[in-house]
């Protein structure tokens, strides 16, 4: 169902506006950290420029520092050092380490027509819309895209099996709620244990312990979640099958009335 369009700029760039949005910043503030060497240059596609998740991570890293109280000049100068040889991710101690992404699954484009056909009376506008604000797709012009099609997939998956196409909607906005809550407490974890043991100070350039330290943890975090969620199936399978054995068994069990 999903396919690359080869006449279309790259999906895994971002223009400048969705870069900005991304980052919840604006095009203007993104063309003043390039314009002050706080931002490494886009590749370009004929004349579109193309920005990537290193664009993306980099920003989030200048919004965090701003945040702390460090001045433009104090991350120009983290910049500086960079240029000189040294890897800004080092200086900064954490930005890759942090703000890589767990997922490398990259946006694909999705034939409307078929998924209309596959969905069938199940794709309502209002589904529609919904699936969009849950960002299942999305519109990119007049393209429509999975931005994650194994996402995407497994919906159809359920959908062919026989659940509902808003039930699954409904279950997926619960389930993120509670990843979110299961997500913040690992975070909470390597905060606590991991980052404030520096206190406020940035790492040396040559120490690269925290930065081990982290990469190391978000795998991990992974992992347990992914076999704490296999064992939990498990056990609940067994508990709502022994359940619905039990009241089936009651059911026969039951003595008939003569008539």
């Amino acid at each position: 169902m999903a396919q690359r369009s080869s006449t279309k700029p790259p999906l895994g760039g971002h223009r400048l506006e969705e870069l900005a949005q991304l980052a919840a910043t604006t095009p203007r503030n993104v063309r003043a950290y390039r314009e002050r060497g706080l931002l490494h240059p886009p590749r370009y596609q004929g004349r579109i420029a193309l920005y990537d998740e290193t664009h993306l991570a980099r920003l989030r890293t200048i919004a965090a520092l701003l945040e702390r109280g460090y001045s433009i000049q104090n991350i120009r100068e983290l910049t500086t050092a960079w240029k000189q040889g040294q890897k800004l991710e080092h200086v900064l101690g954490l930005e890759s380490a942090i703000t890589a992404p767990f997922s490398a699954e990259a946006a694909e484009v999705v034939d409307a027509t078929e998924l209309l056909h596959a969905l069938g009376e199940a794709a309502t506008p209002a589904v529609i819309a919904r699936a969009l604000e849950l960002k299942v797709l999305a519109l990119h012009g007049a393209e429509l895209r999975a931005p994650s099609p194994r996402l995407l997939a497994a919906g159809l998956e359920l959908i062919e099996a026989g659940v509902p196409l808003d039930a699954i909607l409904d279950e997926l906005s619960v389930l993120r709620a509670a990843l979110d809550q299961i997500a913040r407490r690992f975070v909470d974890l390597a905060a606590r244990h991991l980052v404030d043991a520096h206190g406020d100070a940035i790492p040396r350039p040559t120490d690269r312990r925290l930065e081990r330290s982290i990469r190391r943890v978000r795998p991990v975090a992974e992992v347990v979640v992914e076999i704490e969620f296999a064992q939990s199936l498990d056990r609940e399978i067994l508990r709502e099958l022994t359940a619905r054995l039990g009241t089936l068994a009651g059911r026969k069990k039951r003595p008939t009335k003569n008539r």
